[in-house]
């Protein structure tokens, strides 16, 4: 027998097998919230709604309608039982009604389960980042209706009378320079909290994710890398009490103190080559953020960046303030930290948006949970691949194979509607290497 090369060996804790196993016992221990058995199909556990819903995202199924439509197909049943463990997938509108009686908070120990494996399995240690890690953050929209809402929704008043119903979301993911892939934790979703009128907003949806963290990983050490509208004093001394450093962008016009304090300063520089690129550095420790009294001190960087690539030459500036104190040493990585803003942008938002998750359609709306379980099972299933993509062999080889993410899942959609899959190693095998797997002979 050929042996595999080493690249393309499969890890156990890192696999979609490995990963998924983790997944479904927290699912197992999710307890069934519809009071009222009538109508319900008992042949079919709650555990199997939440899987086909999870299977629905990993598929990168367009609609639950279209999900619903092949699952009566004896091959799809067939490799939804190898793959995720469902012995029944529910119809459409019974995932729905089943799902939006959820509590999300159940949900959030998947993420904590897939974080645990990636220590286990040495992933994270590819991410360190001074003395921790970078972990970024940052607000995105997912759903925008005037028709459909739920009593979650945050709303927007319209002068000529007409009223927007929408949901957003804050995602914290850690990332590295170094890296493409980026670990995504549970998200917070910014809308109407329990008990309240008032629209929910991205800093106390902040609030809320970064006291959660503290308490679901009380000793993770952790860089919040996050855009200019945390550069106020309440939000950098949440970050501070507990704990976290942080690297933020500011900008004249919404750091008007800090900017006018800067011009009368003298900063120290340090001129840096890299290769054909350059950068120019000012920066200085210890200023405060604002005149308020319970103004932080912090320490500036503004870099002027002289990049070339190809016979391309590009010029940008930044500045940021953190509390990192800045030495000719780390100013260079400092920078490189809080640059790494855009991979919540391009490697998160982005891939969500427009690389086959279709995080911006409406999967189901509901009355109670139904968008927020649906939101954490699609970014449940986009880190499960991030953290293959980043370390499992046989993904990496299918990936390369199939060249680009979309083509990926197109290629797994296609094996697994027409042929019979044992497990997650033949299917990513078969589309890395073009392996024919056995051909179901009843596909009705």
């Amino acid at each position: 027998m050929k042996k595999r090369r080493s690249q393309q060996r499969q890890k156990k804790l890192l696999s979609a097998s490995g990963l998924i196993r983790e997944i479904r016992k927290v699912f197992e221990k999710i307890p069934l919230y519809r009071t009222s058995t009538r109508g319900r199909d008992k042949s079919i556990s709650l555990v199997d709604s939440l899987m086909s819903a999870f299977a629905m995202f990993s598929l990168k199924t367009p609609s639950l309608l279209a999900f619903d439509q092949v699952c009566r197909k004896d091959v799809i049943s067939h490799n939804l039982k190898n793959l995720y463990g469902i012995n029944k997938a529910p119809s459409d509108t019974y995932m729905r009604e089943e799902l939006d009686e959820v509590n999300p908070a159940n949900i959030r120990k998947c993420f904590l389960s897939v974080f645990k494996a990636a220590q286990r399995g040495k992933l994270l240690d590819k991410y360190r980042f001074i003395d921790g890690y970078l972990l970024l953050t940052d607000g995105t929209g997912m759903f925008n209706s005037e028709k459909i809402s739920c009593e979650n929704c945050c709303e927007k008043h319209h002068r000529d009378g007409r009223t927007t119903y929408y949901h957003q979301v804050l995602v914290g993911a850690i990332a590295h320079p170094d890296q493409r892939q980026v670990i995504p934790l549970c998200p917070e979703l910014i809308t109407k909290q329990d008990g309240t009128k008032k629209n929910d907003c991205e800093r106390r949806a902040t609030q809320r994710f970064l006291n959660l963290l503290k308490k679901e990983h009380p000793r993770l050490k952790a860089t919040i890398v996050s855009d200019a509208l945390s550069a106020n004093t309440p939000q950098i001394n949440e970050i501070k009490s507990l704990g976290y450093h942080f690297i933020i962008n500011v900008k004249p016009k919404g750091n008007k103190t800090l900017f006018k304090l800067i011009i009368g300063i003298d900063l120290l520089t340090k001129h840096i080559i890299v290769g054909k690129n350059q950068y120019m550095f000012r920066y200085i420790n210890g200023v405060p953020l604002n005149d308020a009294k319970d103004a932080p001190l912090v320490n500036f960087l503004e870099c002027t960046a002289t990049e070339v690539k190809g016979k391309k030459e590009t010029k940008k500036h930044f500045t940021w303030v953190t509390d990192h104190n800045i030495t000719e040493d780390n100013i260079y990585i400092i920078m490189q930290g809080g640059r790494a803003r855009w991979k919540i942008e391009n490697e998160t938002f982005n891939t969500l948006k427009n690389q086959g998750y279709r995080f911006e359609h409406n999967f189901g709306h509901g009355h109670k949970h139904l968008t927020t379980i649906f939101s954490y099972l699609m970014l449940l299933a986009f880190l499960i691949d991030q953290v293959q993509e980043a370390a499992c062999g046989l993904f990496q080889a299918a990936l390369q194979k199939s060249i680009s993410r979309r083509a990926l899942w197109e290629a797994i959609r296609s094996y697994f509607n027409v042929y019979l899959i044992n497990s997650w190693k033949d299917l990513f095998v078969a589309v890395g290497e073009e392996i024919t797997l056995k051909l179901s002979t009843n596909t009705s």
